[in-house]
């Protein structure tokens, strides 16, 4: 089991407290530029952004290994352009990417990204999952002789319409132009369905004369057995630099096999390579143990046996193939985003060679796994850096990593995207729940019920005009769409109410019908969400703070086990199964959730500890502890001390 790491002083550099954080902003508008590349490709329902809204955000944790108010030595890192109102460190966003870059560029991020790595849905159709288990070693916890399993939990779904999909990914290249900084690089992580798509729209957006390169990702490891034609072993990154300069460092690797070269030398009489001999006349050679980078990268596919990296994370990529990315076009102190961040890859290998980073995604378990992944990075680093100190030896050696530029980060949310469940699994649940019949082609409308269209609202926030809106806007681009319109929301604002009673007067076809999942008569009371309780203590024992963890209980989970087949009931005998992580504040503002200790177990096996002994705090403070469960869902408890 793996021993949980305090770190005493948390807080990052300049990070704010409860009462110097920023006071909640309105929303403002931002301008993005028109894509001036050629050739510019067409679709319907093509239309540049021109101005976008970018909404505040909300600070909701932060994190610091170490002494993170310690200054770190020759880092490399400026943080002389950096926003005033935002702690120096790793900024981690929740929520839809479009409006988390509206909100960097709205807050002092315009043209200050060296580099942007983006791995986006790749117009696969496919819906992403990731297994879900209980902890504890394999074999010890089972009903009627089954190890515990939570199944498959969704993602994200990559299903779209080709028309849709462009667009998408066309505004968020436009917002990530507005960006990158004039000497800036990105690279578009993809593969071979919508490669060809993409690479005329990176035409357009960048410019065709700022094209690098085409790299090709062969992951050789990966088989498929006899598929009828050749394995698809390959993903493309497209890579583009932003203006006329670009810093970009030439990368070696250690070659397969030794060879022997003949040595040549420059002959300035003839203005040309010669062989270079000896005072002998002999012809000198030498052996070449290294070889340049080019753009085919033989990399290997993280496999599921995989011990070092792998994180049950739908299309994680391996660390190799981000470092060459970073190594190659950023340096020491630079800053790399990844609005796609997924499982953290980039910001963890950003992380660990000294640059800065920013990261978002609109999927919760994408931020929780990132931050735990960071957590440990950073705690790695600040072990290694204290230890390094001790011995004198820091910076001593050539071939010694950079210097983090930063031990901490912070961790917001723009908009209201914290779902006790997946958007996706509660769409699933509500059509199995109503009688809907799942379209997946259809990239607007969750399916159909009898002759009705359906759409489910996100179930983070109740049906509002604008979600009407969308509606609208979606029906004049079918224009032969006579059906009518089911829409299934969690809560319903009296406007929009009031905008269904306008919109269907009068109306022969399209009209639409609500239901509201809490209340509605025939299908109300589907949602009844039971939050995951609690029992925990905090007592004073001298200066120590102890804080003990007696019993967690998860009704999500238990449900889920009920549900699956020869279950009748579910009795788990050590509540620590549950648990994917716990993170206390020792000394909570009320507010921003500050992260002074954390025990995230290494491996699935392993089970926290429940345990924790940290430095007592000030008389009256308030000891907040966070418990993550296995399917993501948190609980804070706020203890008196």
């Amino acid at each position: 089991m793996s021993t949980p790491k305090s770190t005493p002083n948390s807080t990052p550099p300049s990070a704010p407290t409860s009462a110097s954080a920023p006071a909640r902003k309105k929303a403002t508008e931002v301008t993005v530029g028109r894509a001036k590349g050629r050739p510019m490709l067409s679709w319907v329902g093509k239309k540049p952004l021109g101005r976008v809204t970018a909404f505040p955000a909300q600070h909701v944790e932060r994190f610091g290994a170490g002494d993170a108010n310690s200054p770190l030595p020759a880092s490399g890192a400026d943080w002389t352009h950096w926003p005033k109102d935002l702690p120096q460190g790793g900024l981690l966003y929740h929520g839809d990417n479009k409006e988390v870059l509206a909100h960097l560029l709205a807050n002092g991020f315009r043209g200050q990204v060296k580099l942007i790595y983006i791995d986006p849905p790749f117009d696969s159709g496919a819906d992403y999952v990731r297994k879900v288990q209980l902890r504890g070693p394999k074999g010890t916890l089972k009903i009627d002789g089954e190890d515990y399993a939570l199944g498959e939990q969704v993602q994200y779904t990559d299903i779209w319409s080709n028309d849709n999909y462009l667009q998408f990914m066309y505004e968020r290249l436009l917002m990530l132009k507005e960006l990158l900084s004039p000497d800036g690089a990105i690279y578009l992580h993809c593969d071979p369905s919508r490669s060809s798509y993409l690479r005329l729209m990176m035409d357009e957006v960048f410019g065709s004369d700022n094209f690098s390169n085409e790299i090709v990702w062969h992951y050789y490891n990966k088989m498929q057995g006899n598929i009828g034609r050749f394995a698809s072993n390959h993903d493309t990154i497209l890579s583009y630099r932003n203006g006329e300069r670009l810093d970009f460092t030439t990368i070696r690797e250690a070659r397969e096999h030794k060879k022997t070269q003949q040595k040549r030398v420059w002959d300035s009489a003839s203005k040309s390579l010669k062989q270079a001999r000896d005072e002998h006349g002999n012809l000198i050679y030498y052996e070449d143990t290294e070889r340049t980078i080019d753009d085919v990268w033989r990399l290997p596919y993280l496999m599921p046996a995989d011990q070092t990296e792998k994180l049950e994370y739908p299309t994680q990529k391996p660390e190799t193939v981000i470092e060459r990315v970073i190594r190659s076009s950023s340096n020491t102190g630079d800053l790399v985003l990844d609005c796609f961040i997924g499982s953290g890859t980039t910001a963890a290998v950003a992380q660990k060679l000294g640059r800065r980073w920013i990261g978002c995604d609109i999927n919760k378990g994408a931020i929780q796994t990132t931050a735990k992944r960071l957590q440990g990075v950073m705690q790695e680093q600040a072990a290694a850096l204290e230890a390094a100190t001790r011995q004198g030896e820091l910076m001593a050696r050539d071939d010694a990593e950079p210097t983090p530029a930063q031990l901490g980060f912070s961790t917001w949310r723009v908009n209201d995207y914290d779902l006790h469940i997946q958007h996706n699994e509660a769409v699933e649940l509500a059509c199995e729940h109503l009688g809907i019949t799942r379209t997946r082609t259809d990239p607007f409308f969750d399916g159909t019920r009898g002759k009705m269209l359906a759409k489910i609202i996100p179930l983070n926030h109740p049906l509002t005009p604008i979600d009407l809106e969308a509606l609208r806007t979606e029906l004049k681009n079918r224009p032969e769409e006579e059906r009518d319109l089911l829409v299934v929301s969690l809560g319903q604002e009296h406007k929009a109410r009031e905008w269904v009673e306008h919109y269907n007067h009068n109306r022969p076809i399209n009209k639409i019908h609500l239901i509201e999942l809490r209340t509605d008569r025939k299908a109300g009371g589907f949602i009844k969400h039971e939050a995951m309780s609690v029992q925990a203590s905090a007592v004073r024992e001298g200066d120590k703070l102890i804080v003990q963890i007696d019993d967690v209980v998860s009704p999500s989970i238990i449900a889920r086990l009920d549900l699956q087949e020869g279950i009748f009931r579910a009795q788990i005998p050590d509540w620590r199964a549950v648990v994917d992580c716990v993170l206390i504040d020792a000394s909570h503002d009320g507010s921003v959730f500050n992260v002074s200790l954390a025990d995230v177990p290494e491996r699935k096996k392993d089970l926290v500890s429940g345990r924790y002994e940290l430095a007592a705090p000030e008389a009256g403070t308030a000891v907040a502890v966070k418990v993550i469960d296995m399917l993501g869902e948190e609980r804070v408890v706020v203890l008196s001390v």
